[in-house]
């Protein structure tokens, strides 16, 4: 399922197989938590900006419309026009970020919907039924996402728990792909490596998870309040213990400074609400550095938002007319600040991988990880 092309140093580049297509690696997932991106941003959109794979997520489609609607429609993929790979987040996060009045058991969890109070258990099963209704291409296994900082023995009960739910999960998703009213019979399962900060912790929680022989493993419960060079350092403790042949995710990260720097850790997938959430307030990422197109100099810039851009943002428009449209809050502009990011984030993505193709990642990385993170001076 996943080849190892070449490596440079730690750095990876990698090619996935699935029933939805092939996934170049490193790759950033495209994040559309209700199954659209926010920005009036349709599938047909998503293809126009070099997007590989899109991320739904289990809670938010759970709660709304139902997946049982979903499974009727015929699944993710049919219900918004999609024929190329899904990942969906296993609803676990949101169940600790979003939940009101949650009670944590070894069974799940039993919480009230955010939208309406109403009553709602979740449990490794619950949420495997969940993506096998949704057929995602990539479902992730429910876990406890913990905040940083959180007292050791909490961090510790929760990471060997989050252990035991894997085991439910695999089991329950090997019977689910048997089935013969299943949707996707090839779902894969992703485990998820937990531990808070303690290296002690994530090394013993990996060291655990990889003995399922799982398609892929991800890094959660990050940037979630601790400082960057904690999380650096967490993948690295964590980097020589994930198995070599699969492909690594690091969840919900991050600024194009991160994926440089995670990359070249050894990570592979990433996802991140950031550049759509930033371009609906008009701040841009470009080759030249950081940028708010909401700035009074570009009142009457004629330029593009990046003249070496190829989006269909910078391919038509100027800054100006851009400007003018946040100003007037007219929803276009939104539309056509989140195209433009999305665009360059999958472009950097690419980018990365010629870099690792050629053997010169490294020199790409130093190249850009000083601009890419500042405030653009054109």
């Amino acid at each position: 399922m996943f080849e190892l092309i070449r490596t440079e140093k730690n750095a990876r580049r990698g090619r996935m197989h699935t029933v939805h297509g092939i996934i170049e690696t490193p790759v950033f997932m495209n994040v559309g938590t209700s199954a659209a991106i926010k920005g009036a941003v349709s599938t047909m959109d998503l293809r126009e900006v070099n997007c590989q794979v899109e991320l739904s997520n289990t809670y938010h489609l759970h709660i709304r419309p139902g997946d049982d609607l979903i499974y009727r429609m015929g699944g993710l993929h049919r219900f918004f026009n999609w024929d190329r790979p899904v990942l969906t987040d296993s609803g676990g996060f949101q169940v600790f970020s979003l939940a009101k009045l949650r009670r944590i058991t070894e069974e799940g969890v039993h919480f009230q919907s955010h939208m309406d109070g109403k009553r709602i258990f979740m449990g490794p099963e619950e949420s495997m039924r969940i993506q096998s209704h949704l057929a995602s291409t990539i479902a992730m296994a429910f876990d406890e996402c913990v905040e940083n900082p959180a007292p050791y023995a909490y961090v510790k009960n929760s990471s060997e728990r989050t252990v035991r739910w894997l085991a439910r999960c695999k089991a329950e998703l090997a019977r689910l792909n048997s089935l013969p009213e299943t949707i996707n019979r090839s779902q894969l399962l992703f485990g998820i490596n937990q531990g808070g900060t303690y290296e002690d912790l994530r090394i013993a929680n990996m060291e655990q998870i990889a003995e399922y022989d799982l398609p892929g493993y991800a890094i959660g419960g990050l940037a979630v309040g601790e400082e960057t060079e904690l999380m650096y350092h967490i993948i690295e403790t964590v980097e020589p213990y994930m198995p070599k042949d699969r492909p690594r995710y690091l969840m919900g990260v991050g600024t194009p400074v991160n994926i440089l720097e995670a990359v070249w850790r050894g990570v592979d997938f990433f996802d991140c609400v950031m550049p759509s959430r930033n371009a609906r307030h008009g701040n841009l990422f470009t080759w030249h550095g950081k940028m708010n197109i909401n700035n009074e100099k570009y009142f009457a810039d004629e330029k593009p938002i990046d003249p070496g851009c190829d989006c269909p943002a910078c391919r038509h428009y100027s800054r100006s007319y851009i400007r003018h449209l946040f100003k007037a809050r007219e929803a276009l502009g939104m539309r056509l600040c989140v195209l433009h990011n999305l665009y360059f984030y999958n472009q950097l993505m690419q980018r990365i991988r010629d870099a690792l193709d050629a053997g010169c990642y490294e020199s790409f990385y130093h190249a850009h990880v000083g601009i890419l993170g500042a405030r653009s001076e054109d």
